[in-house]
């Protein structure tokens, strides 16, 4: 039996599918009031739990061959420090007390690549690059390097647990619309009027999960692996999303003193307005940080290899249009 936590995420529903269309039992923690629409016509075993809740935990893990722990909370907006803590670091703590006393024979654990110090510019991030909470960027990576180093202490106890970082995740099965998302969708009712200059790596979500399943299989106990994709600029994912939209991409370009002021103003507004925000002081500031990075390791270890960011983009467009996301959110706009 395999068991997942954050099933209903990205990552997370298109693991279950894969795992179930290659014939596996996946049981699936689902926390009280969750939206499950994303497993919606998947033949998975269903259980009420919370990573918060060690018991809930440990009765879900009972008898389990493997667990991927992929629940986690994401924010690029300021003032949620404590609940990212709780989600991220306690949560992680308690997924790991609880694979140690039911036993649990492998765990995969999925933390982030912004939770790896990030060397100067032109030097590649890889797995030689450590878990430094008080040297990354912004409160999520240091809650999931602090998170990533409870796995690592699990470790030191006995457990056999590998860990994967992917880069920014795009692609199609994107229910809860990520930033990436939303940035795709905004991009195709022609809402974006300027852009922000930077480079990121993207990956696509069914790599990332190729990658997982893969870890789980071969690789080393306490070893982390980078899941990424490919470094491209913002200019030139906005000129790639202007050929497959058939939109005009803007060409004004906002200056990164303005946009990191700006930033600082949005979270507010955004959130009077429950809407997701396209840019943050935070994600300005990741547009500059060094994108240049390597999964060569998890190349030549697992077998692991990404498709092209173009492709990724073409599938997510394809899905929000199939999925009526795209025409649902041009009747909103």
């Amino acid at each position: 039996m395999i068991v997942i936590t954050g099933a209903t995420g990205h990552i997370g529903n298109v693991l279950v599918r894969e795992l179930v269309s290659r014939g596996k039992q996946v049981k699936v923690v689902i926390p009280p009031l969750e939206d499950t629409t994303p497993l919606d016509g998947l033949k998975v075993e269903r259980v009420e739990g919370d990573v918060l809740r060690i018991d809930s935990l440990m009765q879900a893990f009972n008898e389990s061959d493997i667990v991927y722990h992929l629940a986690g909370m994401i924010s690029i907006l300021p003032g949620k420090n404590e609940l990212l803590h709780q989600i991220n670091v306690i949560g992680t703590q308690n997924v790991v007390e609880a694979c140690l006393k039911t036993g649990v024979p492998r765990l995969v654990y999925t933390s982030s690549i912004h939770a790896i110090e990030e060397p100067p510019h032109g030097t590649a991030i890889d797995e030689t690059c450590p878990y430094a909470p008080d040297n990354v960027l912004g409160e999520y990576a240091k809650c999931k390097a602090r998170a990533t180093l409870e796995v690592f202490k699990g470790v030191e106890q006995g457990l056999d647990a590998v860990i994967v970082c992917p880069t920014g995740v795009i692609g199609p099965y994107d229910y809860k619309i990520s930033e990436m998302g939303q940035l795709i969708l905004d991009f195709a009712q022609g809402k974006l009027k300027a852009y922000i200059d930077g480079a990121y790596d993207f990956v696509d979500v069914r790599d990332v999960v190729t990658g997982l399943i893969l870890a789980c299989e071969k690789g080393h106990k306490g070893e982390s692996y980078i899941l990424s994709g490919g470094q491209i600029t913002i200019r030139n994912l906005l000129l790639m999303l202007e050929e497959l939209a058939c939109v005009k991409a803007p060409s004004f370009k906002i200056p990164a003193w303005l946009a990191r002021t700006a930033g600082k103003i949005t979270p507010l507004y955004h959130r009077l307005t429950n809407t997701k925000p396209l840019f943050t002081t935070y994600s300005v500031d990741v547009l500059a940080s060094n994108s240049l990075i390597s999964s060569q390791k998890a190349h030549r270890e697992l077998g692991y290899s990404a498709r092209s960011t173009r492709e990724s983009i073409a599938d997510a467009l394809s899905w929000f249009k199939e999925t009526d996301r795209l025409q649902l959110a041009k009747t909103k706009a």
